[in-house]
């Protein structure tokens, strides 16, 4: 990545483990969505509801200006509190959350606004209730219509990214990750309850999910590292926002003179080609 405040990959030698930095991706008052928009948008107006059933609040959504620029804003909202933790549902969205995301980035596609997406969530919901209202389908159509987009999306990875749950917000053209966070199919205890049934076995399952953002971007699955304060972004927040704010401006600008043919296209060429050797290179 062309940017002086993303790290190409992450420093050798690093001291954290991949267990370590999945704790610090779950810490909970690690920066999220409500964060961002607090330190970096605007006039934030948010919009709720699905238009069918409810609204669910675990995602956050709405239309915001960035440097006085019109955007459309989507994230997982977990919470800090333990309260917050509840009413939120600890970030995994129901069906009612992703067809209000799918409503969202619809919206912003009218209006011609990037789309900006803030990934936080161990997964979705799994409750009976929620695959009754249609879980899956509700999933499969928000990440089609993302896959579509004809204006810009960029995704970062704030602290868990898990299963469908976060590819449905992570559909983006760039798709960003901070230091530590973590992107996987499941949870390292999920996959140690499956592969070896026994979950006590998750931190050994951390270092072979390759889940990390360095693992990741070795891969080609994310096109960029973001570095947080020492000790993680819950210590300096501030730090990470100016950062932060750096890596969007910097993205965003580099769609300004594509055309909305041309950045369909190159977000579909980017899904296709991942696991290649050449994005594995380092070369999408």
């Amino acid at each position: 990545m062309d940017s002086e405040n993303v790290e190409p990959a992450m420093q050798p030698g690093a001291p954290l483990t991949a267990a370590q930095r999945v704790a610090l991706a779950r810490e909970p008052q690690r920066p999220g969505v409500a964060e961002v928009v607090d330190a970096l948008f605007e006039d934030f107006f948010e919009q709720r509801g699905d238009r069918l059933c409810a609204d669910d609040p675990s995602i956050m959504g709405g239309i915001a200006l960035f440097h006085g620029r019109p955007v459309t804003v989507l994230g997982n909202r977990k919470g800090s509190t333990v309260e917050d933790r509840v009413r939120f549902n600890f970030g995994m969205a129901t069906p009612e959350g992703y067809r209000k995301a799918k409503r969202v980035m619809l919206d912003a596609e009218k209006f011609a606004r990037p789309v900006l997406t803030f990934v936080d969530t161990p997964g979705a919901y799994p409750g009976l209730e929620a695959e009754a209202r249609g879980q899956g389908e509700a999933i499969a159509r928000t990440i089609s219509v993302m896959s579509g987009l004809r204006v810009p999306v960029i995704s970062v990875v704030m602290g868990e990214g898990g299963s469908g749950g976060a590819l449905a917000l992570a559909v983006g053209n760039r798709v960003l990750m901070l230091e530590n966070a973590v992107y996987s199919v499941l949870s390292p205890e999920g996959f140690a309850s499956i592969l070896w049934k026994d979950a006590s076995r998750a931190d050994e399952a951390c270092e072979v999910m390759k889940l990390t953002a360095a693992d990741l971007l070795e891969l080609g699955v994310v096109d960029g590292v973001i570095p947080e304060p020492a000790g993680g972004a819950h210590l300096n927040p501030q730090a990470l926002m100016q950062t932060l704010d750096a890596v969007l401006t910097r993205e965003l600008a580099a769609f300004e003179k594509k055309g909305a043919a041309a950045v369909a296209r190159e977000r579909a060429e980017r899904f296709r080609a991942m696991g290649s050797s050449a994005v594995r290179r380092g070369r999408v």
